[in-house]
């Protein structure tokens, strides 16, 4: 009889197919149109978790990517959130600039 081990942390190959959940929120994000703005409980969910809010905070924290328009990504009560690339006043710049562009 073959002993069985017991792993605590259950990773996934590289190669796998399937998409984690960061890829998935960076993809949600880098959607979101000018001059539109998603929050971040709505990210979550499109990304097919909406108990992950926090967790797309994070990530969007620590997203230097240009490709990626963290600041669309807004807080549920009509707060804008932190801008990791200037704080509050520099997102909502941001956005003032997309909305007027878009009009």
């Amino acid at each position: 009889m073959r002993k069985q081990t017991k792993t605590s942390v259950k990773t996934r190959p590289r190669n796998s197919s399937k998409t984690s959940f960061s890829e998935k929120v960076y993809a949600v994000v880098a959607k979101i149109p000018k001059g539109k703005t998603m929050t971040y409980k709505q990210v979550a969910a499109k990304a097919g978790n909406p108990f992950a809010a926090r967790a797309v905070g994070t990530l969007m924290s620590k997203n230097y990517n240009p490709k990626i328009p963290c600041h669309r990504v807004v807080r549920s009560d009509g707060g804008v959130g932190d801008y990791n690339r200037g704080g509050p006043s520099r997102k909502m710049e941001l956005l003032m600039e997309e909305a007027y562009k878009t009009r």
